[in-house]
Parts: structure tokens; sequence; C-alpha cells
């Protein structure tokens, strides 16, 4: 599973029929961006769960859709900065025990 930011949606009208009326959205992952097939009903700026693979498929409503990410649920709450180590303030030492 990926924890994404939802960016925008992605409107495509001509399709292979595999793909009926599904709702697409280009989703975040780091630095990355990829499409994604919407089975939530999120919007942008949303954190969502995504899943890859055989479960893609699965997930969008069939073992033989044409899905290799999917959607599986919006995150209520997620702080990406937390448990990231910050920085030492200015003037401090940078390197364990003071000393360069």
């Amino acid at each position: 599973m990926l924890i994404c930011k939802v960016v925008k949606p992605l409107v495509s009208t001509n399709r292979i029929p595999d793909f009926e009326h599904k709702h697409l959205q280009v989703v975040q992952d780091g630095s990355t961006q990829k499409v994604a097939v919407d089975a939530v009903g999120c919007i942008p700026g949303d954190w969502v769960i995504c899943v890859g693979s055989s479960a893609a498929r699965e997930a969008a409503g069939s073992k033989s859709y044409p899905s290799d990410l999917t959607i599986v649920g919006i995150i209520d709450h997620w702080d990406p900065e937390a448990g990231k180590a910050s920085p030492p303030p200015s003037g401090a030492p940078a390197t364990p025990g003071g000393t360069a």
C-alpha cells in the first residue's frame, strides 16, 4: 500500500470498454505523479491509501480491470512531516556531542 496525495482529476473521454466510467485521479507519490482509479470519491488535496498490482484491479471492480493503482481509502488525518528529524537550530553543532 502507498500513501499519496491527490493532485487533480484526470479526464479521459476516449477509453477502452473495460475502463467503463471509473474516475481517475493524478496522485503524488513522493516526487512522482501517477494515475490512480478512484474507487472512493476523493478530491484534490486528500491524502489517500492506494493499492497496486492485482489488489488494484480487484479494488477497482474486477481482476480483469486494467488498473495497476487504485485509491481504496481517504486518510482522515496525515501529517507527512511528523517523525522527520528537524535541522539543528542555527549556531548549534550539527554533529552529536558538539564536535565537528
